[in-house]
């Protein structure tokens, strides 16, 4: 089997998180996420996705797509900016 490497593609809304792991899954690229515990909730919003480390360009193309529609409040890595880095 394979190694996979992955790395931070960045923090967003539920609901963006949702529509890019959809556009991530349309084209192949793994991903997988993390959401705030029900204690860090309190200081963390949105939901962290990691891609596939060899797809991250791709990954940021797809990103930005969904995020020029609609920025919402969280936006790119970190919560900051308005397009992933």
């Amino acid at each position: 089997m394979p190694e996979l490497s992955t790395v931070h593609l960045g923090q967003f809304t539920d609901e963006h998180a949702n529509e890019i792991a959809g556009e991530l899954e349309k084209v192949g690229i793994v991903w997988w996420y993390k959401q705030p515990g029900y204690f860090s909730r309190i200081w963390e919003r949105g939901t962290r996705l990691f891609v596939d480390a060899d797809r991250l360009e791709e990954a940021r193309e797809i990103a930005g797509r969904v995020l020029a529609k609609d920025p919402g409040p969280i936006t790119g890595p970190e919560g900051s900016g308005s397009t992933p880095r």
